[in-house]
């Protein structure tokens, strides 16, 4: 069963993955799937494309720069178009020259998708986290959930800033107007006075000094990611 987008691979990685033991979330400074494993301080990185293609060889390639595990995931297609989606002992053979781990996702109609590892990542043992890892993490961290899907492309990605500022918003709409410090200490976020003031998607508006409101750019957002904020508890 051939997929359409890459998104269709993501739900079957993420959850062979939670059944590892890994925390998975989508997205994360440009990786598709980011996860982490108790008592494992390197990232797990998961590239996902359709199909075996140099592009995604150089972006594996270069996640390995964080220090982690780093697959390459793409489709088994039952169909057999293409030789080169049949080159997977060949792949594999490339894969583990260069430490990269490459997974094979095989899509059925009617049975539940198979999640097949061909070669494993090479393990990075006890390097120390540079900066590109420890950003990561912080990314990680900071996001409430997985409210990506892995693969996306053209798509806004809900980041910890985006977050951050959509609890400013939730809170800046329930009191009508406020000053930063209320905002800080309502919506539980510390940098509330930089969302406001940099005002990066246009959902705040200075109404006089110390004191904003909600744009109708700032409603609309707080409709177009209800699903993020009815996830968060309330405050």
């Amino acid at each position: 069963m051939a997929v359409k987008y890459e998104t269709e691979l993501y739900p079957p990685l993420k959850a062979f993955f939670e059944q590892q033991g890994y925390s998975v979330k989508s997205e994360v400074r440009h990786c598709d799937l980011l996860g982490y494993r108790d008592g494992e301080p390197e990232p797990l990185i998961v590239e996902i494309k359709k199909t075996f293609t140099l592009e995604l060889l150089l972006q594996g390639a270069d996640r390995q720069r964080t220090g982690g595990r780093v697959y390459l995931a793409v489709e088994r297609n039952r169909t057999k178009k293409g030789a080169h989606n049949q080159r997977f002992g060949d792949i594999a053979l490339l894969c583990g020259r260069l430490g990269l781990g490459l997974i094979a996702v095989t899509l059925y109609k009617t049975k539940d998708p198979f999640v097949e590892v061909l070669c494993e990542a090479g393990s990075v043992g006890s390097k120390k986290p540079g900066t590109r890892s420890k950003r990561l993490r912080a990314e990680f961290e900071a996001r409430s959930g997985d409210h990506n899907v892995g693969g996306s492309s053209k798509r806004k990605i809900v980041t910890a800033y985006r977050e951050n500022a959509l609890k400013v918003a939730r809170q800046l709409w329930m009191f009508g107007e406020a000053s930063p410090v209320m905002l800080k200490e309502a919506a539980g976020v510390g940098k509330a006075a930089a969302l406001l003031r940099d005002n990066h998607y246009g959902w705040f508006e200075r109404v006089s000094r110390g004191r904003y409101k909600l744009t109708e750019a700032g409603i609309a957002a707080l409709d177009e990611y209800a699903s993020v904020v009815a996830a968060w508890p309330e405050r």
